[in-house]
């Protein structure tokens, strides 16, 4: 049996740069308006572009069960055209597709051709020099994988990579008691961006603080009811709100009186009048940090989910709304089955891209309005805003069935995980403790059901 010729070096070059010519005369040039027609990030594909098809494949398989769509493609005709139909999210690239390091040279063209760089993975079998990662700095490359792709990992990569949307808006409380100066102060701060919600009487503001959530408060000195200082004091003494700063807006230009206030509890003073950009970056400036700050102490290191804590003051402030405004809400937490025995056969290291994978799954797969908290080692609280039981328990089970279909790089077998759920829906009997210990009540009898299941507590 004869073999055709391979061609020669000089041929794939030409090949490469005859498809790179059409490439750049797509619609894919600079200053075409592409955003105008493409679908929102998490909704674009993922292009594999791996030297092997079986591996990228079974990759492709198991980045669908994290609900991301990823494309192989097996040469550079396939990419252009590709690219020609659609933009993908991120493309994941072998620095030797097509040929020794020719990948780098393809993405590099392609990179050049487009007004926005596609967000780029390079991926090499081996460890690669500083030369070809370098190399692949200059091609537009975000970050570079080395040894087995597996497929948690590469999302943790492509999550950093793509989460190009804008976080939430920063919310800013104004409390003045002169409905005029709130309003223009919300105006201010709208046209900037931010989500403002304005109150005049400064007795409701705890109330206001627990619904509203805001990054930074702007309050006004003098009130009929009760002065800015007073309150405050009041604000201060709830541990949830010690961090939230408080900037003081008033017409007093006293700097004794400004320098009091601000020693009661006050982060800053603005005098009125005050300049529409001035006030917009000071305010803009110490929220964005305060939340910063937040997320740095309510979030999970090794996750990136709430904490034990927060989790549970989440579920807190979600059951006061539900209630208050007639909604569901369901609570759910997870373990994960026999992760004792996955840190013993596997290490430490395996058990904790286990907790990541997880966590990640999770992120994928449940709604934005979703609250998803590590409660402590391998256990996941959740917390579902309307959400009535049966849909929370149907949404876990499938979470459930598709989390056991992963596979983790392991010797001498894959490794593949389960977890273990219980749920329960917040009625008349069960404030935020109750339903935390019902749903753990509810898991323990998942556990002893043979693991791998989810059991919802009845109303």
């Amino acid at each position: 049996m004869t073999h055709a010729a391979e061609p020669s070096p000089e041929r794939l070059e030409q090949e490469l740069d005859h498809l790179l010519q059409r490439l750049s005369r797509t619609s894919l040039r600079k200053g075409d308006q592409l955003d105008q027609l493409a679908l929102p990030p998490a909704r674009k594909p993922v292009y594999l572009l791996l030297q092997d098809p079986e591996p990228a494949q079974r990759l492709a398989q198991q980045l669908e069960f994290f609900g991301l769509s990823a494309r192989p493609l097996f040469d550079a005709e396939a990419l252009m055209a590709a690219l020609a139909e659609q933009m993908p999210a991120a493309m994941v690239m072998d620095v030797d597709f097509g040929g020794p390091e020719r990948g780098l040279a393809l993405a590099a063209q392609v990179q050049q051709d487009l007004d926005k760089p596609i967000p780029l993975l390079f991926f090499s079998l081996h460890e690669t020099d500083t030369p070809t990662r370098l190399a692949a700095v200059r091609a537009g490359g975000q970050a570079f994988l080395t040894g087995t792709l597996e497929a948690s990992g590469l999302l943790e990569k492509l999550e950093i990579m793509t989460s190009t949307a804008q976080s939430d808006p920063l919310r800013v409380l104004i409390i003045d008691d002169s409905r005029t100066q709130a309003l223009h102060t919300e105006r201010v701060l709208g046209y900037a961006g931010m989500t403002t919600r304005s109150l005049s009487d400064p007795i409701r503001a705890m109330a206001e603080l627990a619904d509203f959530q805001p990054d930074l408060i702007i309050l006004d000195l003098y009130m009929p009811t009760c002065s800015g200082p007073e309150l405050a004091k009041v604000i201060r003494h709830n541990d949830r709100y010690v961090s939230v700063p408080i900037i003081y807006l008033s017409a007093e230009d006293d700097l004794d009186k400004q320098l009091d206030a601000m020693s009661e509890g006050g982060d800053d003073f603005l005098t009125k009048p005050i300049r529409s950009r001035h006030l917009i970056t000071t305010v803009r400036n110490r929220a964005a940090r305060a939340r910063h700050l937040k997320s740095r102490m309510v979030r999970d290191s090794l996750t990136g989910l709430y904490n034990h804590t927060h989790i549970l003051q989440l579920l807190e402030d979600c059951s006061f709304r539900a209630r208050r405004e007639s909604q569901p809400l369901s609570f759910a937490m997870l373990d994960i089955d026999h992760f004792k025995k996955i840190n013993d056969r596997h290490g430490h290291p395996m058990g904790d891209r286990v907790i990541k994978s997880l966590a990640l799954f999770l992120k994928q797969r449940l709604r934005k309005t979703d609250f998803i908290g590590r409660y402590g080692g391998e256990e996941f609280a959740i917390v579902m805003p309307n959400t009535a039981l049966e849909a929370a328990h149907k949404v876990l089970d499938e979470i459930r069935r598709r989390f056991a279909e992963i596979l983790y790089p392991a010797q001498p077998h894959d490794l593949q995980c389960t977890f273990s759920a219980g749920v329960v829906q917040l009625d008349e009997e069960l404030d935020a403790l109750t339903m935390a210990s019902a749903a753990d009540e509810a898991l323990y009898r998942a556990k002893h059901a043979g693991r791998n299941c989810v059991v919802r507590v009845e109303p």
